[in-house]
């Protein structure tokens, strides 16, 4: 079934009269002028009042953290379970864009763009870091620096970044995809709420869920692009002596916001997509060349190992409870959690807009299952490494670091264990750039369309004004507080947004099981 044109286009004042009268190159549109006077006052009060935003920064994400736990947990754990009973109920077979849709990507290629997107930077930041602290100290009282913890810490880094953090992407993108193949609606959040609001989606109503959507997505991502710096940077000073100092960081945000700009200038089609592709090809080397210099049999090993205890814990870890680990509910996965929420409206539309021709079945399972096994590959390659290092080796320079909560050298540490250091560091400072430019370029034209009134054809002047903005807002926070401020963030744009996505599941719900009944 496709709704009527008229259904979908609305008498809504033509933005384009306000283009022509002011000569400016844009669409001022209710959701681009709301989102962008909060988001630049963010900036400029961040700027202005460094001491009282990092104090608050630290504050805003104590209290989220510590007080909705629970909220965050039962979100992604509904979440999971809604994408498990679509996926494998006769709803699966729905297929996005119509019976004689076909995919217009490879599989391989649609991997490459989803993963670029979604998770590139976080993997290479908190690839051997993260493994690394759950040994030391590790979930649900199991005893540190034993055996059973080495695995324990793959499996809770698996946790952190498979199935629930997908399933989150997979709700916004299924429900997008659908609403915009199936129903012929605008690919905008707004569009996946009209079962519940009607007509009304293209009022106030329909604004304010998309200017949440921007919100959220513009500092998911910044969070993402201050972790990519301040990765970047400690590469920098650590081979070769530059200053590991804020005047360093700004350097680099303004150099990859002026490549993400060219990027996201050039389309999905181009820019978007061959640096993905480049990107999961250097990926995969990096990755090849830590499993061959790396302990192999062991890397192997905690792959399987990892993937037994991922499936053995991934209940107690998902139930907030009675839990004595607060530290890593809080710390970790509540901030976990909130992220992939934030980021779920930029990756969750970018998935939706390469997956036309897809089932549903084919969709939920290939955007959870795949990313799932790579990142188990991953980190038992780098956290595995890292904890042969340690316990087989005595090489304590990882463990120090991540100990003293300096995430960030953790990886270069590692590679100084293995041969050709040099080549394997300049490789992931580069692979983390390319990872800062595709989640910046497609996330900037993302929230362009959303703040362009749901127009694919998005103005360039706008695509260029929301990548300058994500570099600032990333700015800001970085001055504002670092690692704390970055979290922070997530936690707070992370919450509103969850209601946004707990009610776009309702909505695909209803309207795949009419779908199924036509």
């Amino acid at each position: 079934m496709k709704i009527s044109q008229e259904w979908i286009q609305p008498q809504l004042p033509d933005y384009r009269d306000y283009q022509r009268y002011f000569g400016l190159d844009f669409y001022l549109t209710p959701v681009f002028v709301m989102s962008s006077i909060v988001i630049v006052a963010f900036v400029v009060g961040s700027l202005l009042f460094l001491e009282d935003a990092t104090r608050i920064f630290g504050d805003t994400r104590i209290w989220l953290t510590t007080n909705l736990d629970w909220f965050f947990m039962i979100t992604a754990n509904l979440a999971l379970l809604f994408c498990l009973f679509v996926a494998f109920s006769s709803l699966g077979r729905i297929r996005l864009g119509g019976a004689d849709a076909k995919p217009e990507y490879s599989n391989l290629t649609w991997l490459s763009m989803l993963f670029a997107a979604g998770v590139g930077i976080g993997l290479l930041f908190f690839g051997v870091a993260e493994p690394v602290f759950y040994f030391f100290a590790p979930p649900l009282s199991i005893t540190p620096e034993t055996a059973e913890a080495a695995t324990a810490g793959i499996a809770a880094s698996v946790f952190h970044w498979g199935l629930h953090g997908w399933a989150i992407y997979s709700i916004v993108g299924l429900s997008l995809a659908f609403f915009a193949y199936n129903r012929g609606l605008p690919l905008t959040i707004r569009s996946v709420f009209y079962p519940l609001l009607g007509d009304r989606i293209w009022g106030w109503p329909g604004h304010i869920i998309d200017t949440f959507a921007i919100f959220a997505g513009m500092f998911g991502l910044a969070t993402s692009l201050g972790l990519g710096v301040q990765q970047v940077t400690s590469g920098l000073n650590y081979l070769f002596d530059v200053p590991a100092n804020n005047i360093t960081m700004l350097v680099l945000i303004a150099v990859i916001t002026i490549i993400a700009m060219i990027s996201v200038l050039t389309g999905i089609n181009v820019g978007i997509k061959r640096l993905s592709q480049f990107n999961m090809i250097l990926a995969f080397l990096l990755l090849l060349a830590v499993i061959v210099f790396g302990p192999t049999i062991y890397i192997f090993q905690s792959v399987f190992a990892g993937l037994g205890d991922y499936f053995m814990r991934i209940v107690p870890l998902s139930n907030w409870a009675g839990r004595t680990d607060s530290s890593f509910l809080h710390d970790w996965t509540t901030f976990y959690w909130a992220w992939w929420i934030s980021w779920a409206p930029f990756v969750g539309t970018f998935i939706a807009r390469v997956s036309k021709g897809r089932t549903v079945r084919e969709f939920v399972i290939f955007v959870l299952l795949l990313p799932t096994v790579l990142c188990l590959l991953w980190f038992s390659a780098f956290g595995g490494t890292a904890l042969h290092q340690y316990i087989t080796d005595g090489y304590s320079g990882v463990t120090e670091n991540v100990v003293a909560f300096n995430l960030e050298f953790a990886l270069f540490k590692m590679f100084d264990q293995i041969p050709l250091t040099l080549l394997l560091s300049s490789f992931a400072m580069i692979l983390t750039i390319i990872f800062f430019v595709t989640s910046s370029d497609s996330g900037s034209l993302i929230i362009a369309t959303f703040a362009a009134g749901s127009k694919d054809d998005s103005p360039i002047s706008q695509r260029v004004f929301w990548c300058i903005l994500e570099g600032l807002v990333a700015t800001a926070l970085l001055l504002g507080g670092g690692l704390v401020a970055l979290q922070a963030a997530s936690l707070a744009t992370g919450f509103p947004f969850a209601f946004v996505l707990l009610g776009m599941a309702v909505c695909v719900w209803i309207e795949l099981r009419r779908e199924q009944r036509l």
